[in-house]
């Protein structure tokens, strides 16, 4: 296998709660490789989305270190970092403005026709390009935040809990566009989700976070359905919530 896109090695983030220090992310080493889309589950609370601020240097680890093709993160310049890995967060937040703006907002150098092409990829329709993104439903603005995000041309794109926030009617057709975007730009995915489900329909791999801890992971069939740890199985019968 080809050396991995992402190395995370003992990534550990540990803040103060009611006074007293917590491990949101707790010693976590794990690879991840192109082509391919990782889900991060796991319970309310978990550390899921913690680790994916660490890994965007939204924040920073207490220790550990997080490598981008073998060069710690931080030797990166932030701007620079997070133009090759990407983050779409689970509200979509546009600028005020069309969809033009956002996307140039992301890449000045875009030309119409690459605008175009992002707004096509994202499935949007050509035509709503100069329309303000303040008329759109939420399912559209994600729509619009994916074309932005792709905008910078990532290698690496991050997506927590991406349709939590669409409706039903939605959730599909999101889930079905990161696929495509994935195997069409060879992109790394990683996405957390709070739905086991969700994570067989889309994932490759899943990494079971509880308490900040990695349990489990491998293959996402397995991982979910045939867990080989306690916590795996209570996560599994859903008893840990």
């Amino acid at each position: 296998m080809n050396p991995p896109v992402l190395d995370l090695k003992n990534l550990s983030r540990v803040i103060q709660s009611d006074g007293q220090p917590r491990a949101v992310v707790d010693d976590i080493s794990y690879h991840f490789h192109r082509e391919r889309v990782y889900t991060i589950i796991g319970p309310s609370g978990a550390g899921k989305s913690s680790l994916l601020r660490l890994v965007n240097r939204l924040d920073e680890p207490t220790s550990g270190e997080v490598f981008f093709h073998g060069k710690a993160h931080c030797d990166y310049r932030p701007c620079e970092l997070r133009q090759k890995i990407g983050y779409l967060f689970q509200t979509p937040h546009l600028f005020e403005g069309t969809i033009r703006d956002n996307l140039l907002y992301a890449n000045k150098e875009l030309s119409d026709d690459e605008v175009k092409s992002l707004v096509e990829q994202a499935q949007i329709k050509s035509s709503l390009i100069d329309r303000p993104t303040d008329r759109f439903s939420v399912g559209e603005k994600q729509r619009v935040a994916i074309a932005r995000l792709l905008a910078t041309r990532p290698e690496v794109v991050l997506l927590d809990e991406p349709t939590s926030a669409l409706d039903p009617s939605y959730t599909e057709a999101i889930e079905e566009l990161i696929k495509q975007i994935v195997d069409r730009e060879d992109l790394t995915a990683i996405v957390v989700t709070h739905n086991p489900q969700q994570a067989l329909r889309i994932g490759q791999e899943a990494l079971l976070m509880v308490d900040g801890k990695l349990i489990e992971h491998g293959e996402v069939t397995e991982v979910i359905n045939n867990p080989q740890t306690e916590l795996g199985r209570l996560y599994k019968e859903r008893r840990l919530k």
